[in-house]
């Protein structure tokens, strides 16, 4: 990257500054590209500024998930870079429990890319409260690497995940998601008898990001262009139906908002579901949202390589449609008695 203006010597950013993105951050997510220039700048900070329109991209304020691109002005505004750290002024470190837990969930691993399969409950990046994710242990633990998320699961979701080695294999793998080379498909248990069969949900979604970070999304005319692929695996009455899902675009909480845009939301969701469904579904096991990552199919660019990763649903996952099935096989019987 090269300045435009030297700010003074004690902080790289303690003045209005313009960088120009390099030619290897083609396609970054602005704040993941601010985070790794702005370092020693707390996340909290990075979005804080973010929200205000103090970072400018080409004279024009940004959101976060904005892609930045070779020779791309960014304006950043005074930065502190040393603000209070916590734990007596140094950074916190990651747990060993989670680095051992990372490291155990790499699936595949070669040149370009890691396949992680990640646990519910822990999140791809720290933010919103949280130290440390996915990304944050991986680096941790390979500290010599370029390591860059390819793309994002929610916190509650359980499944594959794509981390690439190095800036080219983001580029790589950044544009086959853009083109929709790279199919990925999901389970997901919804609230009701699903009565849609294979459904092709083609509504835009509009995502607004409250003070501190939080995200919402709806259906809304103004939204970004959503395709979701709905198709039924297994009925378990009235109560839930499993679903196998396709993603046609990537965005966020996609499945979870037009899921509940059909009237059968995601069993668990917190967000956007049924509250009295999920306390429910809880007396059958079910303690998360009910979405899991289970395959990643595409070929890579130029060596006519097909890769193809399944995940297979976790126990937990696995045991509420168990305790659902035995709910049918009950009452079953009884209709038959």
């Amino acid at each position: 990257m090269s300045y435009e203006s030297k700010p003074e010597q004690s902080s790289p950013f303690s003045k209005v500054s313009h960088v120009t993105v390099s030619a290897d951050d083609d396609g970054q997510r602005l704040d993941n590209w601010l985070i790794r220039t702005l370092k020693g700048v707390p996340r909290t900070r990075v979005y804080r500024i973010l929200r205000k329109g103090e970072v400018r991209v080409n004279g024009k304020r940004a959101k976060p998930e904005q892609r930045v691109a070779g020779g791309d002005d960014i304006r950043l505004p005074p930065i502190r870079a040393a603000e209070p750290e916590p734990e007596g002024g140094r950074a916190p470190r990651v747990p060993k429990s989670l680095l051992e837990t990372i490291e155990s969930s790499i699936l595949h691993e070669d040149d370009n890319m890691l396949v992680i399969g990640k646990p519910a409950g822990l999140a791809v990046h720290g933010g919103s409260g949280l130290s440390f994710g996915v990304i944050e242990a991986l680096r941790a633990s390979r500290p010599d690497e370029t390591l860059e998320l390819a793309h994002r699961l929610d916190r509650d979701t359980s499944g594959l995940l794509l981390v690439a080695r190095n800036r080219q294999s983001l580029r790589i793998l950044h544009e086959l998601l853009r083109e929709g080379q790279i199919e990925k498909r999901y389970l997901t248990l919804v609230k009701g008898s699903w009565d849609l069969g294979t459904k092709t949900i083609d509504a835009p979604l509009l995502t607004h990001t409250r003070v501190g970070g939080e995200r919402t999304v709806r259906v809304a005319p103004n939204g970004k262009e959503s395709r979701t692929t709905f198709a039924p695996v297994d009925f378990f009455g009235a109560g839930a139906t499993l679903l196998d899902v396709t993603l046609g675009t990537g965005r966020t909480h996609q499945i979870r908002v037009h899921a509940a845009h059909t009237g059968h939301p995601v069993c668990g969701d917190d967000k956007y579901g049924d509250r009295e469904h999920n306390v429910a579904m809880g007396g059958l096991g079910l303690s998360r949202l009910f979405l899991h990552a289970q395959t990643l199919t595409f070929e890579w660019p130029g060596s006519r390589k097909n890769y193809a990763f399944s995940l297979p649903m976790p126990p937990d996952l696995a045991q509420v449609l168990e305790n659902l099935a035995a709910t049918r096989r009950k009452r079953s019987r009884s209709r038959r008695r």
